[in-house]
């Protein structure tokens, strides 16, 4: 947005392209800095050329504008003032630059074509002069992603002293225009003659602007020195603690980065079983230490150079301060301690419609950073495998005394046509509704069917010994019925079951017809099997 100050009343200037390229060099907080900036913008003559008459009220209603753009380049150079937050993410700076600017354009000319003499109207020479004495402040705001790459916005102001304006010697003036003035009907009447500035204007030209763009860093390149082995030279370290703020809990596999002034890497390492790293021969200077736990950034620190003592270890703690539990889950093999890697892990939040994933890892591990006062549900997903699905409420945790939640999902063998026995799926005596204890094992297999719709589930239900054969095939039946029911209540396509009933032909114990058990020995009759069936 420009502001030329030549006195030119019907001439204003519109704002346009800035281009710049701004490079500095900082020691710490201050440095110095180069600017070379390309601005480009048009005049615009605001000249009444509506209801314009001549001293003879004839009508004018034609006319010839031209309008030159005009071009500025600016060099300078001077200091540069930068605050740098302690992980270098973030970064402010105030740059002042002196230096010289070239001008050139503007010409305006604006021409009445009605009459036969066609008259000026208005008009500026415009601008050709270099070496102009310049100068500019700026501020400018970056967030950098990584060690190079970020953005930039700002904005600045930029003022050039005593540009010279151009004199045109055959209208024999720098700039001028036509005078008016209104009559009684309401029309602009030419008044003459031409008002002129015959003396070149030495005018100030200013300019405010905004700007936005990519910033990119350059680490500094360091050469490798292998330097001999010194026994009684001096050795400094430093030790980075990560804990967590609120339970003082000590963390393990923090990933911990010690970074220098500019922002560049200088060591990175995980903390051990203890919490702690150790950098050792690191050479005294001002460092940010870094740390993130699961993806989650603790509170950093700082090390200035003077806190470094030879042959000694100084001590820093790094927090984990955010407010949410971490979900330190694995998933194994039911009735066993096998890991399951490469299972995804869904963790939905009914009451939010959130849903995430993670895979597991090589040890069956898996992480969520979960909220507080929030019940989730969570289970995995993987081919030929059958998930619980548990809940985990983190209402029953305060994250004061506690920071990891620590869950195992069991997965059960699903391979096509195997039967696998449904935990807790049992029925008293006589009956065949399903228990509220009966739900969650078979929410169980109404999640596989969710994640698979292809493939269709075979129920088989068992009876104990006691009462007739045919008494318990059709109670067997009647219980296979139910837990249909019930997983079709819970949006599975009918067509997708069959419930299939067994009676007492296919018990897993001694409880035959007249031989006497316990009540706990004849309930474990009393169960229900699937057989998963895959499409051909």
């Amino acid at each position: 947005m420009p502001s030329y100050l030549n006195n030119t009343p019907y001439i204003d200037y519109k704002g346009g392209l800035e281009l710049g390229l701004s490079m500095d060099y900082y020691w710490n907080w201050f440095g110095l800095g180069a600017d070379v900036d390309f601005i480009k913008n048009k005049p615009k003559s605001i000249y009444p050329t509506s209801n314009l008459v001549d001293a003879n009220d004839t009508p004018i209603s034609s006319f010839n504008l031209t309008e030159k753009g005009i071009t500025r380049l600016f060099y300078g150079a001077g200091p540069s003032f930068k605050y740098q937050t302690n992980n270098g993410k973030f970064t402010a700076e105030l740059n002042g630059r002196a230096g010289l600017a070239s001008i050139k354009g503007g010409r305006t000319e604006l021409w009445e074509t009605s009459t036969s003499t066609g008259q000026l109207l208005n008009f500026h020479a415009g601008y050709q002069v270099n070496n102009v004495l310049s100068a500019k402040g700026q501020v400018r705001f970056s967030y950098f992603f990584n060690d190079i790459l970020g953005v930039h916005a700002g904005a600045y102001y930029l003022r050039h002293f005593q540009a010279t304006e151009l004199y045109d010697n055959t209208l024999g003036m720098s700039s001028g225009y036509q005078p008016f003035a209104p009559n009684a009907k309401g029309m602009d009447v030419l008044t003459g003659p031409m008002m002129k500035r015959e003396e070149p204007c030495d005018c100030d030209i200013a300019s405010i602007g905004a700007f936005a763009g990519l910033s990119i860093r350059f680490p500094a390149i360091k050469k490798k020195v292998v330097k001999p082995t010194c026994n009684t030279c001096d050795r400094y370290s430093l030790a980075v603690t990560a804990r967590d703020k609120f339970t003082k809990e000590l963390l393990p596999n923090t990933d911990v980065v010690l970074k220098d002034i500019a922002g560049n890497t200088v060591k990175t390492a995980t903390t051990n079983s203890f919490g702690v790293v150790v950098f050792n021969d690191v050479q005294p200077d001002n460092f940010a230490i870094q740390g993130a736990l699961y993806s989650v950034n603790l509170d950093g620190n700082a090390v200035a150079k003077g806190e470094f003592v030879p042959n000694q270890t100084i001590q820093k703690e790094i927090l984990y301060s955010d407010l949410n539990f971490i979900l330190k889950g694995k998933a194994v093999i039911c009735n066993t301690a096998n890991p399951l890697d490469q299972v995804s892990v869904i963790l939905r939040n009914p009451s939010e419609a959130e849903q995430r994933n993670t895979m597991t890892d090589a040890k069956g591990e898996f992480v969520f950073n979960i909220k507080q006062q929030a019940t989730y549900l969570i289970h995995g997903k993987k081919a030929n495998y059958l998930s619980q699905v548990e809940t985990v409420s983190t209402k029953d945790y305060n994250r004061s005394t506690t920071l990891f939640v620590k869950l195992e999902i069991c997965m059960d063998d699903a391979d096509c046509g195997k039967a696998i026995t449904l935990n807790n799926i049992y029925y008293d005596l006589d009956k065949y509704f399903i228990r509220e204890e009966a739900k969650p094992e078979l929410n169980k297999l109404v999640q596989f069917m969710i994640d698979y719709p292809d493939v269709k589930i075979e129920l088989y239900s068992h009876t104990d010994s006691r009462g007739s054969h045919e008494y318990n095939r059709i109670l067997s039946q009647n219980r296979a019925n139910a837990a249909v029911d019930y997983i079709v209540s819970q949006g599975i396509v009918r067509g997708r079951l069959t419930g299939i009933g067994k009676g007492e032909t296919l018990l897993l114990n001694r409880c035959a017809d007249g031989v006497s058990c316990t009540e706990a020995e004849h309930q474990l009759n009393r169960r229900t099997e699937v057989k998963v069936i895959c499409p051909r």
